[in-house]
């Protein structure tokens, strides 16, 4: 990734960090209790299939 892409990702990172401390109190719990649940969601396999060693 060159230094412009750089620049990019961490602007827009930037942008999401300030969209979020901009929602209010209640919005921001629904916002980390939905992230949580995906990250649930990511952690477990699909059904039938195993989950890998690391």
């Amino acid at each position: 990734m060159d230094a412009k892409a750089d620049h990019s990702a961490e602007a827009e990172g930037l942008r999401l960090v300030r969209a979020f401390l901009s929602l209010p109190p209640d919005k921001r719990a629904e916002v980390i209790a939905f992230v949580e649940e995906l990250v649930r969601e990511q952690g477990r396999p699909e059904e039938g299939n195993e989950v890998s060693p690391r």
